[in-house]
């Protein structure tokens, strides 16, 4: 038999050319050199008990439970047992080696039991209160490697309890059994060391840094460095072993692989009993990487969520946020009925708006399709549908639209946008299928990071490449203005650029913009240059004229494949069902008579718009003014758009239609307001950004109806049917579109624009949101919000010299609309640059200062000491 296994540092072999054979348990099997007994052992489905064992870190040899009986040939060829058992995690079959494990071992089988009796020895007998109970390695080796009875009568080891090492992560140290899971996990997966081993011998056990235990002095922080004020929490966390605060996006992931409670979870702990839930496969929601999850419920309630297992995706890791951000779906807010708004007529004949009311769903469809086709006679009705929703909601938004509406005005875009990013997503993106994926990112020998904080906006991808990084070498460079923690943390390389001068540097590594080349352009130059290489892409870069042509011209000279990456799941779907102005299901541009005549006749409808649509900001000032008089809006958060306050002008000076999962800022406005179910209540699939369709059922019983549904209803309502009222409908009609074989959108070949003056006094606006921030996503998680980064201005030491400010100060970032005020960390990064949290608690960019990045901004030093949430001043 011949084994495909993990290597020592589970990383994945491939046909290795070397092949050993040895015996396990009386069975002869070969397999590549280098694979550790327990692998082996697991091929031939022989079982080997283990704590510390995981097959994505590397050995630790800590717990001792996988001890078996070896015999090795020596120099002379004889076949010699070792002088006592062997851990199989660590050791690596050699040829002609014996092993026998605990099935035909004596020795092995008493071993196991010694380390199981010590093991318990401090163990406490808590299992009923246990958060592990019922699903605990400890348990089910307990009865089937230990000892019946227990010869152990003194009293027990105890600790204080429990140590919160983070607002969301609780330590409970008497049942840790020293596997070093946790600790291995955040050294080597994320990069994120937050709890250490401390002492030895029987007073050994894991623990926050403890500056007594370890006789360790903190030295300062540098500027800039891991663990800066603006990388430590909002909530209270202890010293990590470095002596700062513990902060991690990925932390969560050690409470899950504990193999006992040591670790728990601040918001799940004694709510519930594993055998009391139903375990439901998902996928996340929260970004385009697809991450697969498993949803646990009880009655009807979701009590927590976990990582699944899929190697080529996720492996088994997931976000905090794909792992806790689920409240949202349950918040008191949750819209459960139809709402209407009346019209009042005064006794002048004037009509004003009402209240909204409750009404039935009957009435609620009639009042929107009497007002939409009044709309589309007055002028014409637009559809906003927001970037996250489903494959099957997006499609039929952008059915409605066609058909139903007549126009080509839909754009999931509720974000920055730009008329070139559409031409770059229908040449580049939309048709294309399978592109990039995790795999070839951590083989890749170089990847390029422009317009994306892969941390921040796409936690898995940063695991991968960090991955790919540590074990194979990938050289990882990033244009942006300062190397973020995150990019330390892959070894990466910073290429310094101000917002807007993305172009210009992709233009010098490409070789043919008018930068002086520094070496550090040579090198990525020559990176991107070989087989493999990777650009990714985030939506940022919409805002930058002429980046994403630029992005085509490096790739074009490098043989670099590119990859669009943004961060909401919905908007890949949206970009190949059509949800674009210019595009229709396919990648089919609307331009082009062949395409809609396809379209079309799949859809059996006679003609289609011709014209292509407005793109979202079009929408939105085309309603201000009154040249357009409808508009369906689908989870849009007018926060997110580029100019909020114009947004919210916008929608109150329309007949609106809003299909919502709960209350919101567009709600208030809407004429009609229709719930859908959130993602736990729906079936549906998330195209992510890799190109992978990720299916997935609903998770709880519901009457609430997904976007599809309900549109599908909207469009009866107004006479013209869609036939998309379940899931398997809309899939078998998108089933039914073959791939594009005409021609495609052209290149956007759009020119950089020059760098805006700075005057004294003023700076540059750099911004991004963080991943844990004041999204909506995340409403009803406390203990999740107290794990997101600390609000700060960041600017370097030459900036912040000129503004007059030291480190930690409150500094006044301004426009004409409004300011905000934070505390100052000075960092090694690009001059005349201020960058700003985007949507965190005290740093509502768009929403306050009312510019998008790129934009100049006025920085003074502020008076007094800075509110560490940050303060504003006007604003939307």
């Amino acid at each position: 038999m011949t084994a495909t296994t993990t290597g020592s540092g589970g990383a994945e072999l491939s046909a290795p050319p070397e092949q050993v054979t040895f015996t396990i348990d009386g069975i002869e099997t070969s397999v590549p050199k280098g694979t550790l007994v327990i692998r082996a052992a697991e091929e031939l489905g022989i079982t080997i008990p283990r704590f510390c064992d995981h097959p994505l870190l590397a050995p630790a040899g800590a717990c001792r439970q996988c001890l078996v009986e070896v015999a090795a040939p020596d120099r002379s060829g004889q076949v010699r047992p070792m002088p006592k058992p062997q851990a199989s995690c660590t050791l690596e079959a050699t040829p002609g080696m014996v092993v026998s494990t605990q099935r035909t071992s004596e020795v092995a089988d008493k071993a196991q039991h010694g380390v199981m009796e010590l093991l318990l020895m401090n163990h406490p007998l808590d299992c009923p209160v246990c958060d592990k109970g019922g699903e605990c390695p400890l348990q089910n080796q307990a009865m089937s490697n230990g000892r019946s009875t227990s010869r152990f009568v003194d009293v027990k080891r105890t600790f204080p309890k429990p140590i919160a090492v983070s607002t969301q992560v609780l330590l409970d140290r008497e049942r840790c059994v020293l596997c070093q899971r946790c600790t291995r996990f955040s050294q080597e997966i994320a990069g994120d060391a937050f709890i250490d081993l401390q002492m030895r011998g029987a007073h050994q056990q894991i623990g926050r840094f403890d500056e007594d235990v370890l006789d360790f002095a903190a030295p300062a922080a540098p500027a800039g460095a891991a663990g800066d004020p603006g990388d430590a929490p909002v909530g209270a966390a202890l010293l990590d072993e470095s002596g700062r605060t513990f902060a991690s996006y990925f932390s969560g992931n050690t409470v899950q692989i504990c193999p006992v409670g040591a670790l728990t979870s601040a918001a799940y702990r004694f709510r519930a009993r594993p055998f009391d839930l139903v375990s439901s496969p998902s996928v996340g929601e929260h970004d385009s990487c697809g991450s697969a999850i498993r949803v646990d419920h009880r009655r009807g309630v979701v009590m927590r969520r976990l990582a699944g297992d899929d190697p080529l995706v996720n492996e088994e890791w997931i976000t905090d946020k794909d792992r806790f951000a689920f409240a949202w779906q349950s918040a008191p807010d949750r819209l459960t009925t139809p709402l209407v708004r009346d019209r009042v007529v005064a006794p002048d004949g004037t009509t004003t708006r009402g209240e909204l009311r409750p009404a039935s769903w009957v009435e609620a469809l009639e009042l929107a399709a009497e007002g939409l086709t009044a709309a589309r006679a007055a002028g014409g009705v637009a559809v906003l549908p927001g970037g996250r929703l489903t494959v099957e909601d997006a499609y039929a938004y952008a059915k409605l639209a066609r058909v139903v509406l007549g126009t080509n005005d839909v754009d999931h875009r509720a974000r920055t946008h730009s008329d070139e990013e559409a031409a770059f997503l229908a040449h580049t993106v939309a048709g294309s299928g399978i592109g990039v994926t995790f795999t070839d990112l951590e083989k890749a020998p170089a990847v390029l990071l422009v317009g994306l904080e892969a941390e921040e906006e796409a936690g898995v991808t940063f695991l991968r490449l960090r991955k790919g990084a540590e074990r194979h070498g990938v050289r990882v460079f990033s244009v942006a203005p300062y190397a973020t923690r995150g990019l330390q943390r892959m070894h990466g390389t910073l290429l310094p650029a101000a917002p807007g001068t993305e172009a210009e540097w992709l233009d010098g590594i490409a070789g043919s913009g008018t930068l002086d080349t520094p070496d550090v352009v040579d090198e990525a130059t020559e990176a991107l240059s070989r087989p493999g290489a990777v650009v990714l892409v985030g939506e940022r870069l919409a805002g930058v004229p002429g980046g994403y042509s630029a992005v085509l011209r490096l790739a074009g000279r490098t043989g670099a494949r590119v990859a669009w990456v943004p961060r909401r799941a919905g908007e890949r779907g949206g970009v190949e069902v059509g949800t674009l102005p210019g595009l229709l299901p396919g990648g089919r541009p609307v331009a082009d008579a062949a395409a809609r005549v396809d379209v079309a006749a799949a859809w059996g409808v006679g003609t289609l718009p011709a014209e292509p649509g407005r793109s979202t900001s079009e929408i939105l000032d085309a309603l201000s003014v009154g040249q357009l008089a409808g508009v369906v809006v689908g989870g849009v958060e007018p926060a997110d758009l580029p100019d909020p306050a114009h947004a919210l002008r916008a929608l109150s000076a329309a007949f609106v239609v809003s299909l919502e999962v709960r209350a919101s800022a567009v709600t208030e406005l809407a004429d009609v307001v229709l719930p859908v179910a959130p993602p736990t209540e729906r079936a549906g699939s998330y195209w992510s950004w890799e190109g992978r369709v990720r299916a997935f059922d609903r998770v709880l019983d519901s009457s609430a109806m997904a976007d599809h549904r309900v549109l599908d209803a909207l469009a009866e309502a107004c006479g013209t049917p869609l036939g998309l009222a379940t899931p398997d409908a809309v899939r078998e009609e998108l089933g039914a579109f073959g791939p594009w074989d005409g021609a495609r959108t052209d290149a956007p070949d759009v020119a950089a624009v020059e760098p805006p003056r700075v005057d004294p006094g003023h700076a540059v606006l750099a911004s991004w949101r963080l991943l844990l921030d004041a999204g909506r996503g995340q409403d009803g998680e406390r203990f999740l919000a107290g794990t997101a980064k600390r609000p700060v201005v960041r600017m370097s030491a030459a900036t912040a010299a000129g503004v007059g400010v030291e480190p930690g100060a409150p500094v006044r970032v301004a426009t004409e609309r409004g300011a905000v005020t934070l505390p100052v960390v000075v960092t090694d990064m690009v001059d005349h640059v201020v960058w700003l949290p985007m949507r965190s608690p005290g740093s509502a960019v768009l929403d306050v200062l009312g510019v998008e990045p790129g934009a100049v901004v006025q920085v003074t030093a502020a008076d007094g000491t800075a509110d560490p949430y940050g303060t504003t001043e006007g604003g939307a």
